[in-house]
């Protein structure tokens, strides 16, 4: 029966936002469910690498979902310190604007996040930050 599928909604970096859209779902009695949220929460830097935090719904439940968000005006935040004149950023390489702010993929540690820390005998766990376009896989900081 194609009422009864469970389809993943959206998938989230941050847990606390999936959290927080959950919460809202349920107090509007939707049935949901939150997938991988544990492997994020224990470790941040496999967000990326399983996709992040699932939200899955029933699939009849999609269109009430989408009324709901938008009238909530929820939309996916990767970081939550991006202020609004962040939202109007483009790739400077391809000039495409599915752009997302979280950790590097392609240089994960500085030298100073790295070295000093295992200089002072503590483990390295902070992580460079920068733009990520998903269209041309370029990395950039912001201009």
């Amino acid at each position: 029966m194609m009422e009864d599928k469970i389809v993943v909604y959206q998938s989230f970096i941050d847990p606390i936002k999936a959290h927080i859209v959950k919460g809202l779902l349920v107090s509007c009695g939707i049935e949901c469910f939150l997938s991988d949220v544990h492997m994020v929460t224990v470790n941040l830097m496999y967000s990326q690498a399983i996709g992040g935090v699932k939200l899955n719904v029933f699939q009849r439940d999609i269109e009430k979902i989408n009324t709901l968000l938008k009238a909530e005006q929820i939309e996916p935040i990767t970081d939550p310190t991006a202020n609004e004149d962040e939202v109007g950023i483009h790739c400077p390489k391809c000039n495409s604007a599915n752009v997302s702010y979280g950790g590097s993929v392609n240089r994960k540690f500085g030298y100073r996040h790295l070295f000093i820390p295992l200089l002072l005998g503590l483990y390295p766990c902070t992580m460079l930050k920068a733009y990520h376009c998903f269209d041309c896989h370029h990395e950039f900081k912001k201009a």
